[in-house]
């Protein structure tokens, strides 16, 4: 991988990681028009590992948050009469709807790295959750804030996560949409999302750093910068976006790149892998 495959691969990995339009859908896309084998072990993992700069990104942004959230999960531990704090019960929220992913993810590693990493897959993921998108607005009542949310909210929020692990879905258009239905509103469904993909995205990535090595330690590196960088601008302005916005807002985009991709894969211009 030369550096300006990295450079580009960054940049779209910071774009769409946090956005719900599907960062591994649009990084096989991106992958696959450079002339890269989207199939490859190694350009899989490279993808999986740049997410750590996103990732990094997520931290910065909600520095205060995290430590505030670990620091009240660490004292509930050992003090009862914290733990109906926020803050303490957050942190659990974000443990426990890690798990699901991180089980699914390891049993499904081969599928996930193999006929998965399918351009049709994709399509049709893009096309296919953007009604579950549509869905959620409609239905979803937004009527309870972070404060009114219960563990049930997160593990459910935590296994509809699982789905994302099919590119083209999108993580953060899965947990928001998720959250929607659960009549979280749009701030604190996004917030959770985010801090959902904390954990999952990081193990996922250092578990492939050990795959990247056809790709090269320096584009490796200069892909996870690019992508702190510019996830560092989306996450900042997703926030403020869905605050007044409904993601349905991305529908069209969604399924109009899943309608290109339909007819560029049926008329042979592109092949699935």
């Amino acid at each position: 991988m030369t550096y300006f495959e990295a450079v580009v691969l960054g940049i779209v990995e910071g774009l769409t990681e946090f956005l719900p339009v599907s960062s591994t859908g649009h990084l096989t896309i991106a992958e696959k028009a450079l002339g890269l084998q989207v199939n490859d072990p190694s350009v899989t993992a490279f993808t999986a590992v740049i997410q750590i700069g996103a990732i990094a990104a997520v931290l910065v942004y909600f520095w205060r948050d995290i430590t505030r959230i670990a620091a009240a999960w660490a004292k509930g531990i050992v003090k009862p009469e914290l733990r109906g704090e926020l803050d303490h019960r957050m942190g659990w929220y974000i443990i426990v709807g890690s798990m699901p992913i991180g089980i699914v993810g390891f049993a499904a590693q081969d599928l996930i790295t193999g006929p998965l990493r399918s351009l049709w897959v994709v399509a049709a993921a893009l096309i296919g959750w953007s009604a579950v998108m549509l869905y959620a607005e409609s239905r979803g009542r937004r009527t309870r804030g972070e404060s009114e949310m219960t563990m049930r909210d997160a593990l459910l929020m935590g296994l509809v996560q699982c789905v994302a692990l099919v590119p083209g879905v999108s993580r953060s258009g899965a947990t928001i949409s998720a959250g929607l239905l659960l009549d979280l509103d749009r701030v604190a469904a996004t917030r959770m999302a985010f801090f959902l993909g904390i954990p999952s995205l990081t193990a996922a990535g250092l578990y492939e750093l050990k795959h990247v090595g056809g790709v090269g330690i320096g584009p490796t590196i200069v892909g996870t910068l690019v992508s702190f960088v510019v996830a560092y601008a989306s996450v900042a302005w997703l926030l403020r976006f869905v605050s007044h916005h409904s993601i349905g807002a991305f529908v069209p985009y969604r399924v109009a790149l899943g309608l290109i991709l339909v007819v560029l894969l049926g008329s042979g211009v592109m092949t699935p892998t």
